[in-house]
């Protein structure tokens, strides 16, 4: 009778291990294990050094976070702008524009941006700046579309 009793409250002991530790760690690596990120001197740099990384960024902005989602577009950008606020080929959303939220976090990507901050649309990218400092991020239903539109379907 012991032994039962000892032998169910061992096994309701590391059920509960399993479901407290172990699940949400995997969880956790599962959910990162697709997403990269890096930090670059300039713009510039980070071109060279990751395909990925927007065109459109100036090669003289500095200071440069990216993060991106290797199975698909999900992107965020966070750069310190030289003295133009915004490159030029972004141009302001317009006001019947539908903005969609960032689909990834980082530690240096404010967590409470949502899709009311952003102000313009650079290339693929939603984006507003505080200050001279530039906050973007891509959606992967735009990119998805993007790709698409460009393969002809």
């Amino acid at each position: 009778m012991k032994t039962a009793a000892v032998t169910t409250a061992a096994t309701v002991a590391g059920a509960a291990f399993l479901g407290l530790v172990v699940a949400p760690a995997a969880v956790d690596w599962y959910d990162g294990r697709h997403e990269e990120s890096a930090s670059y001197a300039t713009g510039a740099a980070a071109k060279e050094a990751r395909p990925s990384v927007p065109r459109w960024l100036p090669d003289t902005a500095t200071d440069i976070s990216y993060a991106m989602r290797t199975t698909g577009g999900e992107r965020l950008l966070r750069a310190t702008l030289p003295a133009t606020p915004l490159p030029p080929s972004c141009k302001p959303l317009p006001a019947d524009g539908k903005p969609k939220n960032p689909e990834l976090g980082a530690s240096w990507f404010p967590e409470d941006t949502t899709a009311r901050q952003a102000t313009h649309r650079c290339d693929l990218y939603y984006a507003y700046t505080d200050g001279d400092i530039l906050y973007a991020w891509q959606h992967n239903d735009d990119w998805i579309a993007a790709n698409k539109s460009a393969a002809g379907h």
